[in-house]
């Protein structure tokens, strides 16, 4: 597959975009984020094939998050290109008014719940303005859905809908139904974030679990992910991931076992110590996940955001 790598330091880092072509019909499979290093990136790699950003037709998204979709509004200004996305997440690539605010009213709230102490909130909320200017340009984004077929690059695109990480997150299945682009659903040096990453998905731990065991069951020879290298044996990497969370859930039983009822903020404080920058939303949102999961499995119940254990005799393997 033609991937230009992105050195892109944000975030994950090292974003890939991936260039479908067949003549003149050119596609791209996510764009990197809107800094001047990624542009450039993007803009040289295209070259060396021949191509440049007026050029393009298509550009498919696998979720709405700026390190995969900040420069789809530039190349659609310059080529008119038709930007593909799942409706869940198509607004916020469109940044309409109302979507963001939604998302950064919901962000403070459910801080809130999860009792992020007042300084770590301002931490954060710094932090995402520091980040304003690579969010990039609006565009007009395509709404597509599960079980859609496109047509770009001279291949023949399905979509997947994988939620967790995103609302919006979809895997694209090449024609043959042996390889696949999967976004952040399955990464193969990282686990992707679940809960934090994007705080309107409802019970994104059974959600993500749910899409992982379907990505499995597809059992793709490789498949091409939105950060660093090809996955050969994705099944493996997918089951990898949901054992991880089979021991993380039994890691946040222990501490409501060892330290009695707590908020999301302090269970992700036993789990993973001091946090900063993105991951004071992303460790209690990971927390939170779990946390959800076990009170919809009926392990625990929650009152005003303090989560108590309520069944003791629990195997994590029965519950994700």
């Amino acid at each position: 597959m033609d991937r230009i790598r992105l050195g892109n330091a944000e975030f994950e880092g090292q974003n890939n975009a991936y260039v479908l072509a067949d003549g003149d019909d050119l596609a791209l499979v996510d764009t990197g984020i809107a800094t001047d290093a990624v542009r450039r990136d993007l803009r040289e790699g295209l070259a060396e094939r021949g191509y440049e950003f007026a050029d393009v037709d298509d550009v498919v998204l696998t979720h709405h998050h700026v390190d995969h979709a900040g420069l789809a509004g530039e190349i659609q200004a310059e080529s008119g290109a038709t930007v593909s996305v799942h409706e869940a997440d198509a607004p916020l690539v469109a940044q309409d008014p109302d979507a963001v605010a939604a998302v950064e009213r919901r962000r403070e709230e459910i801080l809130d719940e999860w009792g992020v102490p007042a300084d770590a909130k301002d931490e954060l909320l710094a932090f995402f303005d520091s980040f304003e200017h690579i969010t990039g340009r609006p565009a007009d984004p395509t709404p597509i859905a599960d079980g859609d077929v496109l047509d770009v690059g001279g291949r023949t695109l399905e979509v997947l809908h994988a939620p967790g990480h995103a609302a919006g997150l979809c895997c694209f299945e090449l024609a043959d139904g042996d390889r696949a682009f999967v976004g952040d659903a399955v990464l193969p040096v990282y686990t992707p974030n679940v809960g934090g990453a994007d705080v309107r998905v409802d019970r994104p731990l059974e959600k993500y679990l749910t899409a992982l065991r379907r990505i499995a069951d597809r059992d793709y020879d490789r498949v091409w992910p939105g950060h660093r290298d090809p996955i050969d044996d994705p099944t493996e990497r997918a089951t990898t991931i949901i054992e991880h969370h089979r021991e993380r859930t039994e890691a946040i039983l222990d501490v409501l076992r060892d330290h009695g009822p707590a908020d999301a903020w302090s269970v992700s404080a036993e789990l993973f110590g001091d946090l900063e920058g993105i991951h004071i939303v992303h460790g209690p949102g990971e927390a939170f996940a779990h946390l959800d999961h076990l009170r919809h499995e009926g392990i625990v119940a929650v009152e005003d955001g303090t989560y108590r254990l309520i069944n003791e005799c629990v195997s994590p393997a029965k519950i994700v």
